[in-house]
C-alpha cells in the first residue's frame, strides 16, 4: 500500500537525480548517512537537510527544504513520523516530484495529502534496499 513496485521504480529511475535527504548529518552512526552514500554511488546528487546545515559527502547542507536554491526531485525523509507530515508539506511547497518516507516513518494523512497534490510517494521503505 505504501509504495507499489511501479512507483518505487519510477522514483528511483525516472523522476530525477537530486535527492534532498532530511535528517542527514555527518553522524556516521545514523542510517541517513549510509543511505546517502548508497544514493551517491547510484548517481544521485544528495543534498543534506538538517538544522546544522552541515556539508555531508561533499555536498553543502541546508537548514530546510525552502533554503535550497535549486530544484529538488525527491525528498527522502529520516525524521520521526510525528514530524514527517510537515516535511511532506514542505516538499509539495518547493515543487518536489516525490516524497520517500524511510523505514518506520508512517503518516497516512501525509501520504494521502502528498498523493492528492500530485507527487509520487513511498512510505516505510528504504531506497538503499530497493536499489539493490
Amino acid at each position: 500500500m505504501y509504495g507499489d513496485r511501479a512507483t518505487i521504480d519510477r522514483i528511483l529511475t525516472e523522476l530525477g537525480d537530486t535527492w534532498a535527504v532530511v535528517g542527514l548529518s555527518n553522524n556516521r552512526q545514523r542510517a541517513a548517512y549510509g543511505v546517502a552514500e548508497v544514493l551517491k554511488r547510484h548517481g544521485k546528487r544528495v543534498v543534506p537537510i538538517h538544522p546544522k546545515a552541515e556539508t555531508v559527502h561533499g555536498e553543502p547542507g541546508y537548514a530546510s527544504l525552502a533554503d535550497v536554491p535549486f530544484a529538488i526531485d525527491v525528498v527522502d525523509v529520516f525524521v520521526n513520523s510525528g514530524l514527517a507530515g510537515a516535511v511532506a508539506e514542505e516538499a509539495v511547497a518547493v515543487g518536489a516530484k516525490a516524497v520517500w518516507f524511510q523505514l518506520g516513518v508512517i503518516d497516512d494523512t501525509a501520504y494521502e495529502r502528498t498523493r492528492a497534490a500530485g507527487l509520487d510517494m513511498v512510505m516505510d521503505r528504504c531506497p538503499a534496499i530497493e536499489l539493490r
